[in-house]
C-alpha cells in the first residue's frame, strides 16, 4: 500500500508510470504471467472485450492497444484471489461492513451462490436451484409485478440484457432502473428531440479528420485512457483540442504513449490541449452560449460588411428549425451574465469562438461533468446548437460525441433496458414472442429508491453493479434497500451493496468477460456496443474462477424458467444453450440487427445505423432543431449563496485514478498527486486561506438543500489544487451522501453529483464516524 502523501505530479499521463502501475496491479492480483497473456487477448477478434470503458477500438484486428485502467479492470477480474464461503463464515455482515470498499474488492472473485441468514448475520452457501426458487417465490407472491425492481449494470452483454428485459416484461413490469439513469441519461434526453438520435454521431475515423475537438466535462486520462491515443494523433497532425474543465487534469495536458518507443526512450510526451479553459463548475452552458454569441456576432458583422457568412446558411435552411428565435435569444443574453456564470472572460470565450470559426470540421465531446447537473439537458442541447451553426453534424470529421462509461451501457439501452420503452419495441416483442408486454412506464433509479423507501418496491434484483454505493443520498438509499423483503445481486466480486441488504438476500456469482463460457452447444461469445455504435463479439480465454459460476444469460434464463414456468411463451433453456439463437431473436426484434450472427463475425463487427450521422432527422419536424435556453441564474447553489452568511461552495464529485466507477483498485490518484488517501477535498489556495485553514487540515462538509434533511461528510483532508475559486472537488462514493435524492437533472433525473452546494468547517473529531478520523499524512503544497 502506498505511503500517505500529497505531492505534485509533473510527469505526463501514460508513460513509464502507467506501465509500472499495471505491473503493480498484476502482481497484487497474483496474475503476472497469465495476466499478461490475458491483456494481449483484450479487444482482439478471438478474444474478449475489455470490461472497462466503452471507448471504441481503432481496429479489433490490430495488436493490443494499451490502456492502464483497462489493464486494472482485467487484472481485477483475472485475479487469483477468491471470496469463498470460508470468507463469509469468518466474517459476519456487520464485520464485513466495517471494511473499506478497496478491501472488499481485494477479497477476489466470488465462487458460490450465497444466501443471507438473519439469525447468524452471515451469508451461507446455497444451491442455484434453491436460490432461483427463493427469488421466484418472492416475485410470484407480489400483489403486482410493479413491486419488483430490476436494476442493470453497464457491463451486462447484449445477450444478457435482451433476455433480462424479455423476462421482466413477460413477468409484467417496466421497472428498469439502470446506470444510464445516473450518467448519460441527459445525452439521450437532450439529443433525441433535437437531432432524432440519443447516441453520438461520430466514428473513430472522424477523429482523424476533425480540425478541432472541443472537450467538455471529461477527464479521459483516468476515465477513458484509450481516448488519449486519438487525441494525441489529432494533436500531432495540428488539430486544435480545446478543453473546458474546472480542474487541471494531466491527461488533458500531456500524454506519453507507452506504445511509442521513441517517446518512451526519450522521456518525451505530446501536448493534448491546445487551449485549456478552467470554467466554474456548472458553467458549461454559459460558456457554450458565449462561444455561440461570438459566432453569431461575427456572422452579423460579415453580413453588414457584405462578406461571406460564417454560419452554414444552406445547412440551417435545409436541415434545421428554430434558428431565428434561437439567434434572438442569444443576442439578448448579456455578456455580463455569461462571464459571471461561466467563470470565463469575454476574451477567453471569443478566443474559443475563433477556434471554432477557423475549423472546417468540429467534434464536441462530453462526459459526466456535463450530465450530472440540474441543467444537464439544456447544456447538451446548447452543445448541439453550437454544432448546428456551421453544419458540424452528418459530415466527415464532425459531430456529437457523448463519451459513455461502462463497456456496454449503450448496448443495454439499445436492447430495451429502459423504464420508458417505445411503443414500437413493445409491439415487436408481442409480435415475436406472443405475450402482451406492460405499457405503463416503470421506475428509474431515483424513482426506484423512492419506491423502496415508501414500500412500493419490495424485491430488488441487480444484474451487476454496486447500487448502494453508486447512487445518491447514501443514507436514504441504504434505508431503501433494507426496507425490501428480498435483495439479489448478480456479481463477480464482493461489494458494499451485498452488505446493505433486505430482510432476505442473495449473492449470485457470474462469469466475467475474460472467462470461457460453455453452454450446451459449446463455448459461447457475447456481444457489446461501444460508445460509437460498433457492435462486436467478446469471448473469454480464462478458465472460470469457480465451477459454480453461471453466465449472466444462463442466470436470466433459469430465473425466468423458475418464475414463469409453463405460462411463459419463451423457450428459455433452448435460447441459452446457444447464444446465436438469442442473437437471431434480437434480429427479429430490432431491424438494425438484421443478419446479426453473420455481420458480427466480421472482424471488428458492424456499426449500427445513425440517422443524424446521415443527416436524416427522426424528429417531430423532420429537421434538426435549434433549442433556446437562458443561462441559469437560479440554481440550488445560487439560492444557497443568497440565504447563507458563510461562503457556499460548489462541490463536484470525481474519480481517482485507481478507480473505475465504484470499483476501488487502489488508494492512489497519481495524476493529482494523492497517494494512499481517499478522503481528500481539492480546493483553491485562496479559498483555503479565506476559511482560516491551511492545506493538510481536516474539514467537514455539509450540503445545502431545502428539504430539511441534514447531510454531512466528515474528515476530509484539504489539498491545494488548481481549481477556480468557489469550486471544490472530492471523490465519490465518499461524497455521495451529500447528494439529495430530490436533486436531479431537469427532464432526465440524473443525480446532480457534479454541482452540490456545500459549506466547509474545521473537522470536529467528536462527531466523526468510524473511518473518518484524521490520519497523519505528508503534505507538499501544489504551486
Amino acid at each position: 500500500m502506498s505511503k500517505k502523501s500529497i505531492r505534485r505530479y509533473d510527469r505526463p499521463a501514460g508513460g513509464w508510470d502507467a506501465l509500472r502501475n499495471v505491473a503493480k496491479h498484476l502482481l497484487e492480483q497474483d496474475v503476472p504471467v497469465h495476466g499478461a497473456k490475458t491483456l494481449l487477448s483484450a479487444n482482439q477478434p478471438d478474444g474478449f472485450d475489455c470490461p472497462g470503458c466503452a471507448w471504441p477500438d481503432r481496429d479489433h484486428t490490430s495488436t493490443f492497444e494499451f490502456c492502464e485502467n483497462g489493464a486494472k479492470a482485467v487484472a481485477a477480474e483475472a485475479t487469483k484471489h477468491r471470496a469463498t464461503p470460508g470468507l463469509f463464515a469468518k466474517y459476519s455482515v456487520a464485520e464485513l461492513a466495517r471494511y473499506s470498499d478497496h478491501w472488499l474488492e481485494d477479497q477476489g472473485r466470488l465462487t458460490h451462490p450465497m444466501r443471507y441468514d438473519a439469525a447468524s448475520d452471515h451469508y451461507l452457501p446455497v444451491s442455484w436451484d434453491e436460490a432461483f426458487a427463493l427469488v421466484a417465490s418472492h416475485l410470484n407472491a407480489l400483489p403486482s409485478p410493479d413491486e419488483a425492481i430490476f436494476y442493470t449494470s453497464g457491463r451486462t452483454s447484449n445477450e444478457a440484457a435482451f433476455l433480462y428485459q424479455l423476462f421482466v416484461r413477460e413477468f409484467g413490469t417496466n421497472n428498469f432502473p439502470d446506470c444510464s439513469n445516473m450518467c448519460h441519461e441527459p445525452s439521450g434526453t437532450g439529443m433525441t428531440p433535437q437531432i432524432g438520435v440519443g447516441k453520438g454521431t461520430v466514428s473513430l475515423h472522424d477523429f482523424e479528420l476533425a480540425d478541432a475537438i472541443f472537450i467538455f466535462g471529461q477527464n479521459p486520462g483516468t476515465n477513458h485512457p484509450r481516448m488519449l491515443g486519438e487525441l494525441r494523433r489529432a494533436s500531432k497532425r495540428g488539430a486544435a483540442i480545446v478543453s473546458f474543465n474546472p480542474l487541471r487534469e494531466r491527461g488533458l495536458e500531456r500524454f506519453a504513449d507507452p506504445q511509442d518507443k521513441l517517446e518512451m526512450l526519450s522521456g518525451g510526451s505530446t501536448r493534448i490541449s491546445s487551449d485549456y479553459f478552467q470554467l466554474r463548475i456548472g458553467g458549461d452552458l454559459a460558456a457554450v452560449k458565449g462561444i455561440i454569441k461570438h459566432v453569431l456576432e461575427a456572422d452579423e458583422q460579415a453580413r453588414r460588411d457584405g462578406g461571406a457568412r460564417v454560419v452554414d446558411v444552406d445547412f440551417i435552411t435545409r436541415h434545421t428549425t428554430g434558428f431565428a428565435a434561437f439567434a434572438a435569444d442569444v443576442a439578448d443574453e448579456a455578456w455580463g451574465t455569461i462571464e459571471a456564470e461561466s467563470g470565463l472572460s469575454q476574451e477567453q470565450l471569443r478566443r474559443a469562438g475563433d477556434i471554432y470559426l477557423s475549423a472546417g470540421s468540429v467534434i464536441c465531446c462530453w462526459g459526466m461533468g456535463i450530465t450530472q447537473h440540474k441543467h444537464s439537458v439544456a447544456t447538451i442541447q446548447m452543445l448541439v446548437n453550437l454544432l448546428l451553426l456551421r453544419g458540424n453534424l452528418g459530415r466527415p470529421g464532425a459531430g456529437a460525441c457523448p463519451v459513455r462509461g461502462h463497456s456496454n451501457v449503450q448496448g443495454d439501452r439499445t436492447m430495451g433496458i429502459y423504464e420508458r420503452p417505445a411503443p414500437a419495441l413493445l409491439d415487436r416483442l408481442e409480435q415475436v414472442f406472443g405475450f402482451e408486454p406492460p405499457r405503463e412506464h416503470g421506475f428509474d433509479t431515483v424513482g426506484a429508491i423512492e419506491a423502496m423507501l415508501d414500500g412500493r418496491g419490495k424485491v430488488f434484483f441487480a444484474m451487476g453493479g454496486n447500487f448502494a454505493t453508486a447512487t445518491p443520498d447514501t443514507e436514504a438509499t441504504h434505508r431503501a434497500l433494507r426496507n425490501c423483503d428480498l435483495t439479489v445481486h448478480v456479481a463477480t466480486k464482493l461489494n458494499r451493496s451485498h452488505l446493505v441488504h433486505g430482510r432476505q438476500a442473495l449473492i449470485l456469482p457470474c462469469l466475467g468477460r475474460t472467462e470461457i463460457d460453455v453452454q450446451e452447444t459449446g463455448p459461447q461469445a457475447v456481444t457489446v456496443e461501444d460508445s460509437m455504435s460498433m457492435v462486436h463479439l467478446s469471448a473469454g480465454i480464462n478458465a472460470p474462477a469457480s465451477t459454480d459460476l453461471l453466465s449472466e444469460p444462463a442466470i436470466v434464463a433459469r430465473l425466468a424458467q423458475a418464475t414463469l414456468g409453463a405460462r411463459s411463451k419463451v423457450p428459455w433453456q433452448w435460447l441459452v444453450a446457444d447464444y446465436d439463437r438469442i442473437r437471431d431473436r434480437i434480429a427479429d426484434v430490432f431491424d438494425d440487427f438484421h443478419d446479426f450472427n453473420a455481420r458480427v463475425r466480421v472482424p471488428g463487427g458492424f456499426r449500427l445505423t445513425n440517422t443524424a450521422g446521415e443527416r436524416r432527422w427522426n424528429t417531430a419536424s423532420g429537421r434538426a432543431a435549434f433549442i433556446t435556453h437562458a443561462v441559469p441564474t437560479d440554481l440550488p447553489v445560487h439560492r444557497a449563496r443568497a440565504s447563507r452568511g458563510q461562503p457556499v461552495f460548489t462541490l463536484t464529485t470525481v474519480r481517482s485514478h485507481d478507480q473505475y466507477n465504484t470499483t476501488i483498485y487502489g488508494l492512489d490518484d497519481r495524476y493529482r498527486g494523492v497517494f494512499g488517501e481517499r478522503r481528500v477535498l481539492f480546493a483553491n489556495a485562496d479559498d483555503i486561506a479565506a476559511l482560516g485553514l491551511q492545506a493538510g487540515d481536516r474539514v467537514d462538509l455539509e450540503s445545502l438543500c431545502d428539504d430539511g434533511v441534514q447531510r454531512r461528510a466528515r474528515g476530509f483532508l484539504l489539498v491545494e489544487y488548481d481549481i477556480p475559486r468557489g469550486c471544490l472537488a472530492a471523490y465519490y462514493p465518499e461524497t455521495n451522501a451529500l447528494v439529495p435524492l430530490s436533486s436531479f437533472a431537469d427532464q432526465a433525473r440524473t443525480p446532480t453529483s457534479k454541482s452540490i452546494p456545500v459549506v466547509v468547517s474545521a473537522h470536529d473529531p467528536a462527531a466523526a464516524k468510524p473511518g473518518e478520523a484524521p490520519r497523519d499524512i505528508t503534505i507538499a503544497v501544489h504551486d
